[in-house]
């Protein structure tokens, strides 16, 4: 049977979620958005052929009733959507961050237990083609035992998203206890947490304001330069988040006792570290045709992908809704374990804790 979902919030990963869902009406299909802005909700009714939007909430979960929810709205309303989903009966997916504070996303996790709903969270780069691939070599055990993850995320100030939150004071990112680290991080933290497993793993943060562009006002104090290092009991990470880096990096490299693996989710390629297995100079040739030939053979996979129609950008976002709506329909474990999403949002808290100077959370 088919999951009835609606979508609250109708910004512009909303577009996303549901072509993706279109793209699986065995599992599911969109009933209802809704959006307080009635020309937001309107417009992706007409562009997806959606015979039902509205501004009132209440209204579509008593209307439509939807199996699951999507909340695709800014983080300030995730935990009071969340909520009013499950006491609706909806499962929930919620976009990231989870919940503004560490606090908030425990009770969150709470609820959905109490209620015997499954929820995740849009950590759709976890499931993209180069972190599934990267998996399995660690699996496999060809780098060995986990020793050190960094993880790396560039952000645009220039670009269309960066733009609007550079052009007006009152936007909502700057309304965020962690302002644009708030809305972001959790694509640097996410990739890093399966593999520091540690509830009391230590987190140390320094934020900074690189660009010389001044308005006196709230904008000024936005940070846009982020190191934070967090030592685990067996494993430790150093993330790395710039507003400034070109090109803007996004990658995760994962530092093994065998081997060293490293995943670009811009250049969709994976490939292992390769070091000279023969003596003097001669030895030094070989690692650099050996890495061509991993990016070679990784770009004709892509290239024959594109070529069958598989190499679609949101990928990771269908991977996500596949399995969760699976989770729903089998009862089987949700993609995202709660443990994960609860340890992203702790450490969260303690990074916007050290950036801002205030008291860590406990």
């Amino acid at each position: 049977m088919s999951l009835r979902v609606a979508i609250v919030g109708c910004g512009k990963i909303a577009d996303g979620h549901i072509e993706e869902i279109q793209k699986m009406p065995d599992l599911a299909q969109v009933v209802g958005v809704c959006d307080i802005e009635p020309i937001m909700a309107e417009q992706i009714a007409m562009r997806y052929r959606l015979d039902y939007f509205t501004t009132d909430f209440d209204r579509l979960l008593a209307e439509k009733k939807p199996d699951v929810v999507h909340i695709t709205t800014p983080p300030g309303s995730h935990l009071a959507l969340a909520t009013r989903s499950l006491e609706a009966g909806a499962h929930v997916y919620v976009e990231k961050p989870l919940t503004l504070t560490f606090e908030d996303s425990k009770k969150l996790v709470e609820r959905v237990r109490a209620a015997k709903k499954v929820m995740t969270i849009g950590y759709t780069y976890l499931f993209d083609p180069p972190a599934l691939e990267m998996r399995e070599l660690i699996r496999s055990g060809e780098i060995g035992e986990v020793v050190h993850v960094e993880s790396f995320f560039g952000y645009n100030l220039a670009g269309p998203f960066g733009a609007a939150i550079l052009g007006d004071p009152a936007h909502w990112v700057h309304r965020l206890p962690g302002k644009l680290f708030h809305n972001n991080i959790d694509h640097l933290l996410n990739k890093v947490v399966e593999f520091i497993d540690d509830d009391d793993a230590k987190v140390t943060a320094n934020g900074s304001v690189r660009r010389a562009q001044r308005f006196g006002d709230a904008r000024d104090s936005m940070a846009d330069e982020l190191r934070v290092m967090i030592q685990g009991k067996t494993a430790t990470s150093y993330c790395t988040f710039s507003s400034h880096i070109r090109p803007p990096p996004h990658y995760v490299r994962v530092f093994g006792t065998k081997n060293t693996v490293h995943a670009d989710f811009a250049a969709r390629t994976v490939t292992l570290e390769t070091s000279a297995k023969l003596p003097s100079a001669i030895g030094r040739l070989i690692p650099a045709f050996e890495m061509a030939r991993q990016y070679a053979q990784a770009g004709t996979r892509n290239a024959r992908k594109f070529a069958k129609s598989e190499f679609h950008f949101f990928s990771g976002l269908n991977y996500l809704f596949r399995h969760f709506y699976e989770a729903i329909h089998n009862g089987t474990p949700p993609p995202i374990p709660y443990a994960d999403i609860l340890r992203v949002s702790k450490w969260m808290d303690d990074i916007f804790a050290q950036t801002s100077g205030k008291e860590a959370s406990k």
